[in-house]
């Protein structure tokens, strides 16, 4: 019996410091404070730093627009925001997470609080559109079926798709099939999208409805950062300009 007590107080202690840890992970916000800030911050691809010093911030309801050619680093710095690249030197906080502290096993909780849309859509073939987005909901904890069909229907209603949940992707356009990532990435009322490369495969009206979509979303409050090098785009929806140059970031 002094046993099993002893190993659950043990337990207990670990309990106790894993949450410390935890704690330790996360920054101070008020209700003014950057969704995303970064200062002075080195980014390594493999053991080659690609972009040095980095430093700016992202506001809630801020649309931002990070431009450089191909290769430049924009998807490595991304790559760092939702915790798939480990910073280096400097500061960085992301949706409440210090980035320098934030332990593996914590990352997913972080990338909750993200919603993230890729260039190559990376949809579910073998389910349709709402199950596409049921799967999402369910694997980031959402319980209640009626509550997770209710979510469903609301975002492709966002993202002006209401009436294309029964259909699998590959009878969706490229730029349908993009709105329905959108859609995915908006499921847990994220914080701030992370869009790399969105209309990387997408003709030009196509990008402009998604850049504009963009713009609507971030127009409601979710801040939104895109990586991409359709300056076309950037000129037609105009925003705050972040630009990756010779290894550096300038505003």
């Amino acid at each position: 019996m002094e046993n099993t007590k002893s190993q659950s107080a043990q337990n207990q202690e670990e309990i106790r410091e894993d949450s410390g840890q935890a704690m330790e992970e996360l920054v101070e916000q008020d209700s003014s404070s950057a969704i995303i800030s970064l200062k002075d911050v080195d980014i390594y691809q493999h053991k080659t730093l690609i972009l040095s010093k980095v430093s700016f911030t992202v506001n809630k309801g801020e649309l931002v627009y990070v431009i450089g050619k191909t290769g430049s680093g924009k998807s490595n710095l991304l790559k760092v925001l939702y915790g798939d690249v480990a910073p280096v030197n400097g500061e960085i906080q992301v949706v409440g997470y210090n980035l320098m502290k934030v332990k593996s096993r914590h990352v997913q909780s972080l990338r909750r609080r993200l919603g993230i849309v890729f260039q190559d859509f990376q949809l579910l073939q073998d389910r349709s559109v709402d199950d596409n987005l049921r799967f999402i909901a369910k694997v980031t904890g959402w319980k209640n079926k009626k509550e997770i069909d209710a979510r469903v229907k609301e975002v492709l209603e966002m993202v002006d798709l209401k009436t294309k949940g029964h259909k699998m992707p590959h009878q969706l356009s490229g730029g349908e099939q993009q709105r329905v990532c959108i859609a995915r990435a908006l499921v847990n009322r994220p914080e701030i999208i992370l869009a790399d490369e969105p209309t990387g495969n997408l003709d030009p009206e196509t990008s402009y409805d998604i850049f504009y979509l963009f713009r609507q979303i971030a127009e409601s409050g979710t801040a939104v950062l895109v990586a991409t090098h359709d300056f076309l785009i950037v000129n037609q929806i105009p925003s705050r300009i972040l630009q990756i140059k010779d290894g550096k970031l300038f505003e």
